[in-house]
C-alpha cells in the first residue's frame, strides 16, 4: 500500500479547487498572509511603476503614516499638487519603473554614484531626466534643475532614515541606458525631453539582474537604517509598448514573470513580504473583470479588491478610534494621466 501523500492534509488555499476555481474575484481567502506585522504608526515609504500611486492613495485616504519629505507648497493641493510630483509618493521622485532606478536613486542619494547626462532640454525649457514629470513644463536653467534635485535627494535621505517599512512596486523590464555610464532613464529621450542619439541604448533586464538590483537596494537601505523592512508587489499593468521584437503580450508576459520571478526570490528573506496585486487583478478568478476596455488600466474597483487583501491582513496600521474610509469610485487615469510617462508611447502607435 503506498505511504501517505505529502499533499494529505493541506489547508485549502494549497489546492486549486478550493481556493481558486470556488472562489469569488472580489475575495480569495488566504491569497496574502503578511510575514511580518507592522505595527500601530508604522511610518511607511512607498515608491515605484504607476501602480504604486494607488497603494498610496489608499494608504492616505485611511490616515495611515505615510511618509512625505516633499510636501507641496502652501496653496498647492488636489491635481495641480499631483501633476507637479506631490502627494503622490513619499518624495517627488515620479515614477520608478525598474529595480535598476531604485538602486541609482539610493546609491546617488547616499552619495555612491553619481548619473550622467541627466539635464534635458526640450523648447528651451529643461528637465531632470530621472523624473521628468515632476515639472511638466520644465525649468528655466540647467541650474535650477540641478539645484532642485541636490534638494530631492536631500529628501530622499530623510526618508529612508525615518521609513519602518518599504513598499516597492515592481513595472518594467524595459528600460533605455546611457551607454557610457549604464545611467537608465524612466523615459526613452525623445519622449517627454531630449532627443535620441547613439548614446543611448535599450536594455531589457534579466531576472538575474532584477534580483541583484533588488539585493542591492535592499543592502543600502538597510545601510542606512538596519530597521527598515520591504514589501514588494508586482505592477498588474501590461505595457503599453515593447522596444523588443516581439509581440507586445509576449514582451509583457516576459516582463511581469521576471518582476514576478525576482520578487519572489527576494521575500525569501525574513524582512521581505510580497503582496500579490498582480495575482488578483490578472488571475483566471479576476476573468478579466479589473480591466477597462483598453485591457490595460485597472479599475478603481480592482484597486479596491486589492488593498482590501492587504488591509484585512494589516489591521494593526487602522489608525485607533479611525474606521476604514470608504472610497469613492474613480477612474485610475485620474491619478495618472499626467504622471505614467510609459503612457505616453501610445502617441507613437499607428
Amino acid at each position: 500500500m503506498p505511504g501517505k501523500s505529502p499533499y494529505a492534509g493541506l489547508s485549502e488555499r494549497s489546492f486549486w479547487s478550493s481556493a481558486v476555481a470556488s472562489q469569488s474575484a472580489t475575495h480569495l481567502p488566504g491569497v496574502y498572509v503578511k510575514k511580518f506585522a507592522l505595527g500601530e504608526g508604522a511610518r511607511i515609504a512607498a515608491a515605484g511603476s504607476c501602480f504604486a500611486q494607488h497603494i498610496v492613495r489608499q494608504l492616505r485616504i485611511r490616515n495611515f503614516n505615510v511618509v512625505d519629505v516633499e510636501p507641496p507648497p502652501p496653496g498647492i493641493e488636489g491635481a495641480t499638487a499631483r501633476r507637479f510630483g506631490y502627494l503622490t509618493y513619499s518624495a517627488r521622485y515620479g515614477n520608478i519603473y525598474t529595480a535598476r532606478q531604485l538602486v541609482q536613486l539610493i546609491e546617488e542619494a547616499t552619495g555612491v554614484w553619481q548619473p550622467v547626462d541627466w539635464v534635458w532640454e526640450r523648447n528651451g525649457r529643461f528637465f531632470d531626466a530621472l523624473r521628468p514629470s515632476v515639472e511638466p513644463e520644465g525649468l528655466s536653467t540647467q541650474d535650477l534643475v540641478r539645484a532642485h534635485r541636490d534638494q530631492h535627494l536631500a529628501a530622499v535621505r530623510e526618508m529612508i532614515k525615518s521609513t519602518d517599512v518599504f513598499v516597492f512596486t515592481l513595472g518594467l523590464t524595459e528600460a533605455w541606458m546611457h551607454r557610457a555610464s549604464g545611467t537608465v532613464y524612466p523615459t526613452a529621450p525623445g519622449t517627454v525631453a531630449g532627443s535620441f542619439n547613439k548614446d543611448f541604448s535599450f536594455i531589457n533586464f534579466s531576472t538575474a539582474e532584477v534580483v541583484r538590483d533588488l539585493y542591492r537596494a535592499r543592502a543600502l537601505l538597510q545601510a542606512a537604517n538596519p530597521s527598515l523592512r520591504m514589501i514588494l508587489t508586482v505592477s498588474p499593468v501590461p505595457l503599453t509598448a515593447t522596444a523588443t521584437d516581439d509581440h507586445v503580450l509576449l514582451a509583457s508576459s516576459y516582463s511581469k514573470a521576471v518582476l514576478r520571478a525576482a520578487a519572489g526570490e527576494l521575500a525569501q528573506k525574513a524582512d521581505v513580504d510580497y503582496f500579490p496585486s498582480y495575482e488578483i487583478i490578472t488571475g483566471p478568478q479576476a476573468r478579466g473583470q479589473f480591466f477597462d476596455e483598453n485591457l490595460r488600466t485597472v479599475r478603481a474597483e480592482g484597486v479596491a479588491v486589492v488593498m482590501s487583501h492587504f488591509f484585512a491582513q494589516h489591521a494593526e496600521l487602522q489608525p485607533a478610534g479611525r474606521a476604514a474610509v470608504t472610497v469613492p469610485p474613480a477612474s485610475v487615469d485620474e491619478l495618472m494621466d499626467d504622471q505614467c510617462e510609459d503612457a505616453l508611447l501610445e502617441m507613437f502607435g499607428s
